[in-house]
């Protein structure tokens, strides 16, 4: 669900509180004339407040704080300071403060008043552009601009400032009274039946009140379990004063307790004269009891081997646990699927309480990428269960290339459809508002009326769907919000939200520091994700639709794939554990749980308690999590947390999120690392949780940074697993300069991710920088990243650079796609670092993969493996078009890049060439090239010399087909020496030069 901003809105108490105590405004007064007129107050303190762009630490959220003694201050001119008050109000004046002191000499700022009125698009100005003296001797550095109108925001625009400095601002009034608006609140909350059992249809009743001085458009409310939204139903036009009971039915529920709260008008679409006021939490829990009878689960699934090699025959076996207060008679079917081979087992008699292990017949040959394993306890429904929803258990089994994902992968033009069919042009041409590039497989479909839709039939259970979707940007940038309707079936299931606030990047530089979130020209990273988690499971062979339905207005929707999953049940708190509601936290109460998650961690670390337990639910987090600085060295506080385990109930169900992007939070970490997440020294394990950021860009609009999920040294065991990150800068950045706090000195040593989900994120996905070593990354999967997905930086910052070499780091098994700027995979510097068993599809405008000197690295020695690798639609042209990158491409810009292997690898379908040395300073000495097919170099050479390239290659059983430039291009003049000997259907030829 879309979480209401917590602005803080402070309505005047003599509108909606203390006349109507008083007795003075009826309840269901609509008329101006009813109400005596209310003095002027600053409505803008503490409200949502943004700036064009700040400068240092002098963010926006410093001139609403009602005080002078801090400041906002702009990089430049003209700059603005937008404040949003949340709803109309009936303005009197601005007043702009600097601080009174008088080390703050007189000067003048060049001002325009400007407002929005909380149903336009966009602003109009209420004050022409004037200059205003500010003097601490005569006006207190205070400025007063009468204005006047009925506006909801309210902007500076400040052109010229006399000192030299950009726009500034200590504070920023706006004087006024609230104007009538509805005010929509949930005043009541019930379910019936008031004790349900598991096997019973629940309905929560909401009653909907409408407190404000106006009548309120209709609109919906959502009711959420533990923070995650289980029903919402429509609520009706309500006039001022007036309520409604709406039903809301949230289906059978598992036995246990859960937290119910409700929250009215989710998306906002109603303009109201307090947000802040439009949810409520039950103060009863709903419980849940267990039904008489029997309940068969899977609760685990083992196979024989293990880990497969392709093409290895494998048997498996399943645990089928009866949670039910009666016994299950013997015959029962257990169901194994994988692949395309069902196999079956007969379970025996399991009394209450009990597990019984239960062989499958036959066996599955492995197939390279791994597949999902999904078990059945009683397939056939030969016994009479008291809850038949939580008979699937899936996991994934690692095989050959690629990350064993738990999802199965749809893609929309591969499903049926009614809508426009959008495929790349042959050079994929990326930057330029190109929704066909950015696509998985560079297709997508797109629905641009009522009633079209993409279907698809599912090939295992599922009870979640990811949606890769695009919708277009606010008119004036940001974002929004819209639906689209998902069926089963052909039965209506539920509205799924698809958001663009962490799309559509603006600029036609390609440095991403340039680009903006300001509508304008050519725009990029055009795909976000939406995900929800349904209310049941769906069998094997349930058809999927996303409809576009007559509630659904966006101008249009693109869909590019779907992912579909089988999520097993939160898992239980672990005994050793102290949960986070211990110190304060509350699910799904849209309040920062910062506090409560800080006090936590803190007493893992002090040893008070043993493990930190993140119970499902939705937690709210505005601030990183780290170790108090007692030095307070320098201006952010970079120490982080030592010695603590974290644990979650699953990255579907415990998941922490922000709302606040890392440019606007005022007074963050860091201004890289953001405002969410953990900052980590040593010795930390993390698993089971998502990390939701709430970045909106990298670089532009005032250097505004999206944030990192995971970062700080790592040190040694430290291992991650099951974490799903989104909407971060980078996912997981690993290290810190050594003159950071040298005494803290401690590379990452040892560090492990395992089944990491990172996606769509504004630079790197996960970055061994800072001699990191003999570390990995295995079994994960990266979708839409805005750097290199895994990458290897041996820098140069580190405490000793003959022995601080980024050294033995391995990326195994992992599945990249769609990073839409830079690599798949990228090694710069340092030795003995492995990129193994991997898969990497569709680089917008850079290699699969890259090994290069360039960001000045310690040069690369001794050896580097690529082994076993697929990559698929690969590489492109970027920097202006002017340069052109092959699927795998050398690059040594500065030093040599010696000790290279490529083998057993395929190489299909590039944008331009296969395997390319690039021209560079550096050479690469005797690369070895065995065992690798190239097919489909679509706009070049199966293997490419370039003209400025130095070094040689060896081909040892390499087979090349299909290029447009021919097998083995060397541009004339290259020194680059190929031995072709080994090569099978290619020759060694000139050409030249493209």
């Amino acid at each position: 669900m879309r979480w209401k901003q917590r602005s803080r809105r402070l309505i005047t108490a003599a509108l909606s509180t203390g006349l109507i105590a008083l007795g003075l405004v009826p309840l269901s007064a609509g008329s101006s004339a009813a109400r005596p007129a209310a003095e002027p107050v600053n409505l803008a303190v503490n409200k949502p407040i943004e700036a064009s762009s700040s400068t240092q630490n002098y963010f926006a959220t410093n001139a609403n704080d009602n005080s002078t003694s801090t400041y906002w201050e702009s990089t430049g001119h003209p700059s603005t300071l937008t404040v949003k008050l949340g709803a109309n109000a009936d303005l009197d004046s601005v007043v702009v403060k600097l601080n009174p002191d008088t080390a703050w000499a007189t000067r003048t700022q060049n001002i325009e008043v400007l407002g929005r009125e909380q149903s336009a698009q966009g602003f109009k100005s209420l004050k022409a552009r004037a200059d205003y003296s500010f003097s601490p001797s005569g006006n207190k550095n205070s400025v007063t601009i009468p204005v006047g109108g009925r506006y909801a925001d309210v902007q500076l625009k400040i052109y010229g400032n006399s000192s030299g400095y950009g726009g500034q601002a200590a504070e920023f009034q706006v004087m006024g009274t609230p104007a009538p608006n509805p005010d929509l609140t949930v005043s009541n909350l019930t379910w019936d039946p008031a004790k349900p059992s598991e096997s019973d249809e629940i309905h929560v009743n909401a009653t909907v009140r409408n407190t404000g001085s106006a009548a309120a458009a209709a609109t919906t409310v959502n009711v959420s379990l533990g923070g995650t939204v289980a029903g919402s139903a429509a609520v009706p036009a309500l006039g001022a004063g007036e309520s409604a009971a709406v039903k809301v039915d949230i289906g059978k529920r598992a036995q246990g307790s859960y937290t119910v709260s409700a929250v009215v008008d989710p998306t906002d679409t109603v303009d109201e004269q307090n947000d802040d006021n439009n949810s409520r939490t039950a103060e009863d829990k709903l419980t849940v009891g267990q039904s008489p009878g029997p309940d068969l689960e899977v609760t685990g699934i083992t196979s024989s081997p293990a880990n497969p090699a392709v093409g290895a025959k494998v048997t498996f076996s399943a645990k089928v646990h009866n949670r039910g207060t009666s016994g299950a008679g013997a015959g029962s079917v257990t169901r194994l699927t994988v692949g395309d081979a069902t196999l079956d087992g007969t379970a025996p008699a399991i009394a209450a309480g009990e597990t019984a292990a239960v062989n499958l017949s036959g066996s599955w040959t492995a197939t390279s990428g791994g597949a999902t394993l999904t078990a059945t306890a009683d397939a056939t429904d030969t016994v009479d269960e008291t809850n038949e929803n939580n008979n699937v258990f899936a996991r994934s089994i690692v095989v050959g290339r690629g990350a064993a994902v738990p999802y199965v992968e749809y893609e929309a033009e591969d499903g049926r459809y009614e809508g426009t069919l959008l495929e790349a042009d042959a050079e994929r041409t990326f930057g330029h508002t190109n929704f066909a590039t950015e696509s998985s497989g560079r297709k997508s479909v797109r629905l641009n009326s009522t009633g079209q839709f993409v279907e698809f039939t599912s090939t295992s259970a599922a009870n979640s769907i990811v949606v890769r979707n695009s919708i277009p940007d606010a008119p004036g940038g940001g974002g929004q919000e819209k639906t689209l309707s998902l069926y089963a079936d052909g039965k209506f299931v539920q509205k799924v939200t698809l958001s663009s606030k962490h799309s559509w990047l603006y600029g036609n530089t390609d440095q991403p520091e340039g680009l903006t979130n300001r509508p304008g020209g050519d725009a990029r990273r055009l795909f976000d994700e939406s995900h929800a988690l349904l209310t049941q499971t769906y069998p094997q062979g349930t058809k999927f639709k996303l409809q576009r339905d007559a509630g659904d207005d966006a101008a249009f929707y693109i869909v590019d794939l779907v992912d579909l999953e089988q999520v097993a049940p939160a898992a239980s708190k672990p005994a050793e554990c102290t949960s986070i509601t211990a110190y304060g936290a509350i699910p799904g109460d849209g309040i920062d749980d910062t506090a409560a998650i800080q006090k936590a961690v803190t007493a893992d670390q002090k040893g008070d308690i043993a493990c930190v337990w993140i119970p499902a639910g939705q937690w709210r987090q505005e601030q990183k999590i780290l170790t108090d600085d007692p030095l307070n060295r320098g201006q952010f506080n970079q120490v982080g947390i030592r010695d603590v385990t974290i644990r979650g109930a699953g990255m579907w169900h415990s998941q922490l999120y922000t709302l606040t992007p890392p440019h606007e939070a005022g007074g963050i970490n860091h201004p890289h690392e953001g405002n969410f997440g953990f900052d980590i020294d040593d010795n930390t394990k993390i698993s089971g949780i998502a990390i939701f950021g709430s970045g909106t860009i990298r670089g532009g609009d005032g250097n505004a940074e999206g944030g990192v999920g995971l970062n700080g040294r790592f040190g040694k065991n430290t291992k991650i697993n099951d974490v799903w990150i989104e909407h971060a800068n980078v996912g997981a950045w690993v290290g810190r300069d050594y003159s950071n706090i040298p005494e803290l000195w401690g590379p990452g040593d040892g560090l492990e991710f395992n089944g990491m989900r990172i996606r769509n994120t504004y630079a790197d996905g996960v970055n061994f920088a800072n001699g990191t070593r003999n570390s990995t990354v295995f079994n994960s999967s990266f979708r839409n990243t805005g750097d290199d997905a895994l990458a290897v930086w041996a820098s140069k910052y580190v405490k000793d650079t003959s022995t601080d070499v980024g050294h033995d780091n391995t990326f195994r098994n992992n599945t990249v796609q769609l990073p839409w700027r830079a690599n798949g995979i990228a090694v710069y510097g340092g030795y003995g670092n492995k990129i193994e068993n991997n898969l990497v599809y569709d680089t917008m405008n850079y290699p699969g993969i890259m090994l290069a000197t360039d960001h000045d690295p310690l040069p690369f020695s001794g050896q580097t493996l690529i082994a076993n690798n697929g990559l698929y639609r690969t590489g492109g042209a970027f920097w202006n078009e002017d340069q052109e990158f092959g699927a795998i491409t050398l690059f040594a810009q500065g030093p040599d890049i010696p000790g290279v292997t490529i083998r057993d690898t395929d190489i299909h379908d590039s944008t331009y060439d296969g395997i390319q040395f690039k021209t560079g300073g550096g050479a690469m000495p005797d690369v070895k090239i065995s065992d690798v097919t190239i097919s489909k170099s679509n706009n070049g050479s199966g293997i490419l010399a370039m003209g400025g390239a130095r070094g040689s290659a060896t081909l040892t059983d390499v087979t090349i087909s299909g290029s447009r430039d021919g097998d083995i291009f060397k541009e004339p003049g290259s020194q680059f020496v190929i031995n072709g000997g080994g090569a099978k259907k290619s020759s060694v030829r000139a050409f030249t030069a493209r």
